[in-house]
């Protein structure tokens, strides 16, 4: 890894969402060892996240700004691990409040950031970072496929049509591969847009900001993804597009803490992986945000156990919004029944290493983007089940134009047949599924080369620092000849 004594001084803005915030904290320990001084704006329930970050990097700084009051969103709802989907938009819309409290830090501050890396949820700071005089950098937790359809839809606003027929199908001939969706399993973001209403609008004006910004930079690799980051570059008005994933926990983080608290001591899951065979055990698991219902637990559970397949099976608590007799519930008597055979995980499951360890031959999941780099990384073919968001693109990218995964489910009320399950799981874990344990396995080269010194993610971090610093230099310069003031470089030290 290059090391650099860079000249920028980088503002960090996550999205208050564990999916979002995890890899932008990740990015913010690839750019500190670069020598790039980062200040990391947080509110205050989502400053604990920072922790193990700032205990390897205590020069990086915090500025911690309180949760903006929102008539939609009940206090305390800003905590990453437990933010429920529904609460996105007022989320996204509460957060633009931020915007004054920054300008006045700013102005304030002895040593102002030169640069803002912020998520694309937070398309308004494009607008904050032109009235400050600096460059804005998107940061996309979502692929670059993902993000390329979701563009097109803001930018161009296909409609349902008469009959709000939810099945009507989209074709984006203008991405590459030409993908095709039913209007259901577009974002529920813009399929929820109404034009004239002031949310939608907003939220509109944000997605479209983000396309005008400085630079993009992806967690993703060229490898994957190369096409679609090529489309980007192509048709739509950000100067850089970089892909510099994938982002990985900080080494020596602690992965069994990274997300939560779970069940099963770390120790525990790894002595019972250890008993297992090599590429014997489906690891099921969806993500932060998902429950299943009762019904979705049942069919799983029978799949499970007719399939006769090793597992470890992660379990998430209904959250708010869930009753909890309705969600959630492991069906009686399943666990004594696979005593020996299978593992539930209650909460949080330390995903990075159990899918790093060689007994794990599939993955059942909801196809959200950390959860597809992480099988990738280790290796590990995937069974699909999307259920919103960017998954069921990411779904598509797997399954029809990777060769890594096959699906098994769609949508977040489905409920999949348990003997069609069963075959599948069974399959996965069996000489059946060597095709797309080998694609996998030659992803996961490419992936773990692109971020070493020389591959591509590498250099491209390398050419966002190197540009940035540049951008500074050439607006010093001119505020010179101007007689402005730019400010001085290093890094503001912060008091909450």
């Amino acid at each position: 890894m290059s090391k650099t004594s860079s000249k920028s001084h980088i503002l960090m803005f996550p999205y208050p969402a564990q999916g979002h915030m995890l890899p932008l904290l990740d990015l913010a320990h690839e750019l500190h060892v670069r020598g790039v001084p980062i200040t990391i704006l947080v509110t205050p329930k989502n400053l604990p996240k920072l922790n193990t970050l700032l205990a390897k990097h205590p020069s990086i700084n915090t500025l911690v700004l309180p949760f903006p009051n929102h008539p939609l969103i009940p206090a305390g709802i800003e905590n990453v691990q437990d933010l429920p989907p529904n609460y996105f938009l007022p989320m996204m819309h509460a957060m633009s409040e931020l915007y004054n409290p920054i300008l006045e830090w700013f102005r304030g501050c002895t040593c102002p950031p030169t640069a803002i890396v912020s998520d694309f949820f937070l398309g308004w700071t494009q607008v904050l970072a032109v009235e400050l005089g600096i460059p804005r950098v998107v940061f996309s937790p979502s692929g670059a496929m993902a993000l390329s359809v979701t563009s097109l839809l803001w930018r161009d606003l296909p409609e349902i049509g008469n009959g709000d027929d939810e099945n009507v199908m989209f074709e984006f001939g203008n991405v590459p591969n030409s993908p095709s969706f039913p209007w259901w399993q577009l974002s529920p973001i813009y399929r929820n847009y109404k034009q004239g209403d002031k949310q939608s609008e907003f939220i509109r004006e944000e997605m479209l900001a983000n396309l005008v910004s400085w630079g993009m930079v992806f967690n993703t690799f060229d490898e994957l993804e190369s096409v679609y980051l090529d489309h980007l570059r192509k048709h739509f008005w950000v100067e850089r597009v970089l892909a510099i994933g994938p982002l990985q926990p900080v080494k020596g983080d602690n992965d069994a803490e990274r997300g939560g608290s779970n069940s099963v001591v770390t120790s525990g899951i790894t002595a019972w992986l250890d008993g297992c065979p090599d590429h014997s055990v489906v690891y099921v698991c969806f993500g932060s945000q998902a429950v299943l219902s009762n019904k979705q637990m049942e069919e799983l559970a029978s799949g499970l156990e007719i399939s006769g397949t090793r597992f470890i099976w992660c379990v998430k608590d209904p959250t708010m919004g869930h009753k909890k007799n309705e969600y959630g519930v492991i069906p009686s008597g399943f666990e004594n029944r696979m005593e020996g055979k299978g593992l539930v995980i209650r909460g949080w499951a330390p995903q990075v290493l159990v899918l790093s360890h060689q007994a794990i031959g599939s993955f059942l999941t909801h196809c959200g983007w950390n959860s597809v780099l992480e099988s990738l990384i280790a290796g590990v073919p995937m069974l699909a089940w999307p259920m919103g968001a960017d998954q069921y693109v990411n779904a598509t990218l797997l399954v029809d134009r990777m060769g890594v995964a096959a699906r098994v489910c769609e949508g977040a009320g489905a409920i999949p047949n348990a003997y069609e399950l069963a075959q599948e799981l069974a399959k996965s874990v069996s000489e059946n599924n060597i095709t797309r344990r080998a694609r996998a396995v030659e992803l996961s080269k490419a992936a773990l080369a692109t971020v070493k010194e020389g591959g591509n993610s590498c250099k491209s971090l390398d050419t966002l620092i190197e540009d940035l610093d540049h951008e500074l230099a050439t607006r010093k310069s001119q505020e010179m000849i101007t007689g402005g003031s730019f400010g001085c470089n290093g890094v503001a030290t912060i008091h909450d």
